[in-house]
C-alpha cells in the first residue's frame, strides 16, 4: 500500500513487549505536568502497587505502528479504546496491531489493537 503494494496486508501483525518503570512515569509526569497521587501511591493500600497512567501505556500503540508497521507518516483518525485492568509499574505488557482492512484509493489501513 506505501511504496510498494505488497508491503503491508490484510492479517499482518505487529507487537511490541515493554516494562514500565517508575522513572518513566515520573519523567512523563514532568513532561505532561500531570502529577497525580495515583501514580505516587499505591491505588489500593492492599495492592502496595503504583499504576501507569493509561495514556503512557496506550503510547506503546503508536510506537508499535510507528516502527514496526513503519512507512509513510501517519495520522490516526479515529482510536477507541477500553482500559480493562490498571497496568502496574514493572509490569511486562505487549501491544498488538492486526491489519483487518485496506483501501488502496485511499491509502487507508484499519487496524485491530
Amino acid at each position: 500500500m506505501k511504496t510498494g503494494e505488497d508491503r503491508y496486508f490484510i492479517g499482518q501483525i505487529a507487537r511490541m513487549k515493554r516494562t514500565f518503570t517508575l522513572d518513566d512515569v515520573k519523567r512523563w509526569g514532568c513532561f505532561t505536568r500531570n502529577i497525580h497521587v495515583f501514580y505516587e501511591e499505591p491505588l489500593l493500600a492492599k495492592e502496595r502497587q503504583l499504576i501507569v497512567p493509561a495514556i503512557l501505556s496506550e503510547g506503546l500503540i503508536s510506537e508499535v505502528i510507528g516502527i514496526e508497521l513503519q512507512g509513510r507518516p501517519h495520522v490516526f483518525m479515529q482510536k477507541e479504546l477500553v482500559f480493562i485492568h490498571p497496568v502496574y509499574i514493572n509490569n511486562r505488557i505487549t501491544a498488538e496491531v492486526e491489519i483487518i482492512d485496506m483501501n488502496i484509493q485511499r491509502k487507508w489501513i484499519t487496524e485491530k489493537i
